[in-house]
């Protein structure tokens, strides 16, 4: 089959002198230690093996962005906009004459003016027609702060005229509870995309802002088994829950999520809560959690929906950002 993987990871490609300038970073045997631990497999240092990967699956291109442990959120506001620059630039060295390897800039949510200048650099960058990234990255959960806050909106209206999509992938649960078992990993990440999601949908940031595309990752995380339970928080005047203009079932058909479930069971909830339009080919490449081929995870639905979700989905929620109109996928 031909499509776009929507849900792939590489690591910066950092100058060798750029460690050393920034605070917790280091080269170590050929991978990056972020804050004392290293990154990664080693082929998250290698496009090359993406774009042979992307080869063995008949996949046209991928979806590049970099992965949580180089997400850093703790950093102060100063840091983290030095290091976001150096972060996004070492992903376009990544992927630069790799056509087929679409970059999604990282805007770290957790310092709402930092992100919204760094769409501003990034905007800036390229004349009309000639840009690199295909959409950008960004925080569920984590410490972002909450989506619904104010200091995000002139964010979302940027992001709302750009009309590329934001993939919201879970950053690091702050709940310590979750350090056992791998429960950080195999709980924490799907509920802190549902934390997400609740803030954008309570907080209407959709609705006041309908350009909004964004991408869930893991299937959605737990969104498609706990929005019936939050429309009848909605329903019942629950205490902090506003008045909504629009049923949640409506409201969530704005977002698009990727089939990582590792259950057809949940792919099938999922399709039917955010709408077979709306799910798209993700991997997670190239980690363990991932999936070896994110079109197995839809093929119980048949090949009509294989071909649906990883071309036609993934050209409309991509919509026609320069790197894939180059591509003429």
């Amino acid at each position: 089959m031909a499509g776009i993987d929507l849900h792939t990871h590489l690591a910066p490609s950092l100058g060798a002198a750029e460690p050393a300038g920034l605070p917790g970073l280091a080269a170590v045997d050929g991978r990056l230690s972020v804050d004392g631990a290293p990154v990664g497999p080693p082929s998250l240092y290698r496009p090359e093996a993406l774009e042979a990967w992307l080869g063995e699956r008949g996949l046209d291109a991928a979806a590049v962005s970099p992965p949580p442990p180089f997400f850093r959120q703790h950093l102060p506001a100063h840091e983290a906009a030095t290091w976001v620059r150096a972060l996004n630039d070492g992903i376009l060295r990544a992927v630069a004459d790799r056509p087929r390897l679409l970059p999604m800039a990282y805007l770290p949510l957790e310092h709402p003016e930092v992100a919204a200048a760094e769409y501003d650099r990034l905007r800036d960058a390229a004349p009309p027609g000639e840009g690199r990234w295909a959409g950008f990255a960004a925080s569920a959960g984590g410490r972002s702060v909450s989506l619904a806050d104010a200091s995000l909106e002139p964010l979302w209206s940027r992001l709302a005229e750009d009309g590329r999509p934001l993939l919201l992938h879970p950053g690091a649960s702050p709940d310590e509870r979750l350090e056992e078992f791998y429960l950080a990993n195999l709980l924490g990440n799907p509920y802190e995309t549902a934390v997400a999601v609740a803030q954008l949908l309570f907080g209407e940031v959709t609705a006041r802002h309908p350009g909004l595309r964004f991408l869930l990752v893991h299937c959605g995380g737990c969104v498609p088994a706990v929005l019936g339970r939050w429309q009848r928080g909605a329903d019942t005047a629950r205490p902090g829950v506003p008045a909504l203009s629009a049923p949640l079932r409506e409201a969530i058909r704005g977002f698009y999520a990727d089939c990582l479930a590792h259950d057809p069971a949940v792919v099938d909830l999922a399709a039917d809560l955010f709408g077979a339009d709306r799910i798209v080919l993700g991997s997670d490449w190239p980690f363990p959690m991932g999936s070896d081929d994110p079109a197995v995870l839809v093929a119980h639905r048949g090949p009509e929906f294989v071909r649906r979700a990883g071309v036609e989905n993934a050209r409309a929620l991509l919509g026609g950002s320069d790197p894939v109109r180059r591509l003429g996928i």
